[in-house]
């Protein structure tokens, strides 16, 4: 059976981060609390941090955050709400993060993922991260983050940022089949 879902990935606005609030630690997970969040928005949104979130039927089912320093882009956070896992939706937000930066002339993306996200980590292997690094004890002084880098080897020319909001790589609205 094919499952055909349209995912909205938009940027992130204070009034999405209200929306999400009353349940944030219960349905996405503690990674970044309310506040964490609120202040990248208010702070540094536009400038070297960019936050998405991706809509299903107008409902926020994920959301993402990226810090560019020079030419790297930091994933900082892909999350998605409990209820909506498996369904693509984790994906769509690696696959647009990937295509933003690309737009951005950067070489590189890096990330931390802990090392029992044994399904996050098949997910970025699938969009050719490698491993190329171990923090010990980085999630709550328990758990080591595994080091991931995405080398983009053809960064676009800065004449041409077109195509970085709502787009995929080829042009169409994010779309996710499963």
């Amino acid at each position: 059976m094919v499952v055909k879902m349209e995912i909205i990935i938009a940027p992130m606005k204070l009034e999405d981060l209200k929306e999400i609030e009353p349940c944030l630690i219960t349905e996405f997970d503690d990674f970044w609390t309310f506040a964490m969040l609120k202040h990248e928005l208010e702070n540094s949104q536009g400038l070297n941090s960019h936050y998405f979130v991706a809509k299903f039927k107008n409902k926020i089912v994920g959301f993402a955050g990226i810090l560019t320093i020079i030419d790297e882009v930091n994933i900082m956070n892909i999350v998605v709400r409990k209820d909506s896992r498996k369904l693509g939706i984790g994906s769509s937000l690696l696959n647009f993060i990937i295509n933003f930066a690309k737009t951005q002339n950067v070489t590189s993306i890096t990330l931390e993922v802990n090392e029992n996200n044994l399904p996050a980590i098949g997910l970025y292997e699938k969009y050719g991260f490698k491993k190329v690094g171990l923090r010990k004890k980085y999630y709550h002084n328990i758990d080591n983050a595994i080091l991931m880098t995405l080398s983009l080897t053809k960064p676009v020319p800065i004449g041409d940022r077109s195509g970085s909001v709502g787009t995929v790589p080829n042009g169409d609205k994010t779309k996710e089949e499963k």
